[in-house]
């Protein structure tokens, strides 16, 4: 899936392509994982998620609004630049997420909820002026293939140690890193040019929410089905609620434009 992703954005464009390469996947191993390694439904780490998907927001939000504002330097100067800003401005929010998360007395459901609810409000900002979303006409490369699902199941592996440790705040949002986003990010933009990753930004932006609304109602179905039929049912549950509804977000504002 995190492979496919890539590969999704390229072929069928950043519109079609950014709700594809944002359905559930590798959240969904992350989910057994920490159940696995839990005594119960893994409610924190659960809840965590949907802060960490906001920080990925932010993250991708930055793949927008920062490169009009780089120097006319190289490709490879100004993807450079873009990858280290945009992971540090990620680290600064996922602290402050585990800060919140760990430090306060908030409920993990509430901040989970409320974080969800920013991420749709971004969501729907960014995708409000529909933005050219174009299909790649190049390939790309195996090795950015392979970097991609490599990096993904780093990601897994990383917030289940956490996990089983007892940090299940951090675990929720590590399971969530942008392996995915930097790799589809890094490889179109260096394989199809500037205008196709920039396009995507918004539709994956707003598709991402699914994962939150997954994280959430997981919460409910593993507790009353069971982890394999519950990851199943909301599975099915966030993509009807959030993916299609972004889907034909998308295409009545490509409409109207």
């Amino acid at each position: 899936m995190a492979i496919a992703a890539t590969v999704a954005v390229e072929r069928l464009g950043g519109k079609l392509g950014g709700i594809i390469a944002t359905l559930p996947s590798t959240i969904v191993p992350a989910t057994w994982g920490f159940f696995a390694v839990s005594e119960g439904v893994p409610v924190k780490a659960l809840a965590a998620i949907p802060m960490g998907m906001l920080v990925n927001a932010g993250f991708l939000w930055c793949w927008r609004a920062i490169p009009p504002r780089l120097p006319q330097w190289s490709m490879s100067r100004r993807l450079g630049t873009m990858v280290g800003i945009s992971l540090c401005i990620w680290f600064g929010l996922a602290v402050t997420s585990m800060y919140l998360g760990t430090q306060t007395n908030i409920h993990p459901l509430t901040l989970g909820v409320t974080a969800l609810g920013l991420h749709l409000i971004l969501g729907i900002y960014s995708t409000w002026h529909f933005n050219p979303a174009p299909k790649g006409t190049r390939k790309v490369t195996i090795l950015a293939l392979v970097s991609r699902g490599l990096l993904a199941a780093g990601a897994v592996g990383a917030s289940l140690i956490i996990a089983s440790s007892g940090f299940e705040v951090a675990a929720g949002i590590a399971s969530v890193f942008p392996a995915i986003f930097l790799t589809t990010m890094v490889s179109l933009w260096w394989s199809q040019g500037q205008a196709v990753p920039l396009g995507a930004v918004g539709p994956i932006v707003l598709g991402s929410i699914v994962v939150s609304a997954y994280a959430l109602l997981a919460i409910w179905t593993i507790d009353a089905f069971g982890v394999g039929v519950g990851t199943i049912v909301a599975w099915v549950g966030a993509v009807l609620v959030c993916s299609v509804p972004s889907a034909f977000w998308l295409n009545r504002k490509q409409a109207a434009r």
